[in-house]
């Protein structure tokens, strides 16, 4: 699931001065994903490693990818538009890029603040297995986090898990349970392009085994009012998908791509210590969504 960029489109994209992306609401406007597509199409290999992006996403037994960018990165810089004009074509492979979040640009920082939840994207502590905007009737069908510093002091490793995987090794009794609309999360205001809010929710979305969102986020464990019967349900999956997880860091320029509706994600603690170090050298990432296409299958 880790994909080098081979050498011949590396030296072609260091050169490439994509246009400034525009936007058509808050989704990536059709005309800037087109111009995108024909300067990268024109260059060496580009077909071929988007090919394989795709595979490794929607393929059997795919669900994430990491692109190794961190020779760009250091050629390019992360604090100009340029390296970010690239990711987002190689984004627009994939599916249509949007935010999700009007009051915030195409791209989110996620930095650390010592005094936010620990168990925030932001925060120091483990963030627990979720996908994101899980309280909405059209969650993002990919979420997408670029890595432009990770944490100096060596922590903070992202964890993955195959949801459905997950759910297949629970008892049927469980899955029953997680199948009921009876889980709720979190708040719901000022959004964009994710439908409407979903509350309560079930946790399996009613599709084929194998398929559909799995709408689980571990901490609905200790801030949402469970019954004990689906409680238990959701702290069986929340073991399952620990047992599952797959472990790694991200390094500067590592771009991961998770399709939400076959991956959960988190990450463990950051290193003791963060107060320590001065916030603009603290671990930085950059997230960005995307949307299926209507007429495109790859997320299912």
């Amino acid at each position: 699931m880790f994909i080098d960029i081979p050498s011949e489109l590396e030296a072609a994209l260091f050169d490439l001065p994509l246009p400034t992306w525009k936007l058509d609401g808050s989704f990536l406007a059709t005309s800037t994903m087109e111009r995108y597509r024909a300067e990268l199409t024109a260059i060496p290999r580009f077909e071929e490693t988007a090919a394989t992006l795709r595979h490794a996403l929607t393929g059997e037994g795919g669900g994430y990818a990491v692109l190794r960018l961190g020779s760009l990165a250091k050629e390019l810089g992360t604090d100009g538009d340029r390296f970010l004009r690239i990711a987002t074509g190689l984004a627009a492979e994939v599916a249509v890029p949007f935010s999700p979040f009007p009051r915030w640009p195409l791209w989110k920082d996620i930095g650390v603040k010592v005094d936010k939840d620990p168990g925030k994207s932001s925060g120091i502590g483990y963030n627990a297995f979720h996908m994101d905007l899980v309280n909405a009737t059209l969650p993002p069908d990919f979420t997408t986090l670029l890595c432009v510093r990770p944490d100096p002091l060596g922590g903070g490793p992202s964890i993955l898990s195959d949801a459905h995987a997950a759910v297949a090794r629970l008892s049927e009794g469980c899955r029953a349970l997680l199948a009921e609309t009876a889980y709720h999360y979190g708040t719901f205001f000022d959004l964009f392009g994710v439908g409407e809010e979903y509350k309560p929710f079930p946790i399996l979305d009613g599709s084929e085994p194998g398929k559909g969102f799995v709408r689980f986020t571990a901490k609905m464990l200790e801030r949402s009012e469970l019954s004990p019967a689906h409680a238990e349900a959701a702290r069986e999956l929340a073991k399952e998908l620990v047992r599952g997880q797959v472990c790694f860091m991200l390094q500067h320029g590592d771009y991961l791509i998770v399709n939400q509706r076959r991956f959960l994600h988190g990450r463990e603690a950051l290193h003791s210590g963060q107060e320590t170090v001065p916030v603009a050298e603290r671990r930085l990432l950059l997230q960005l969504f995307l949307r299926a296409r209507a007429d495109d299958g790859a997320a299912a």
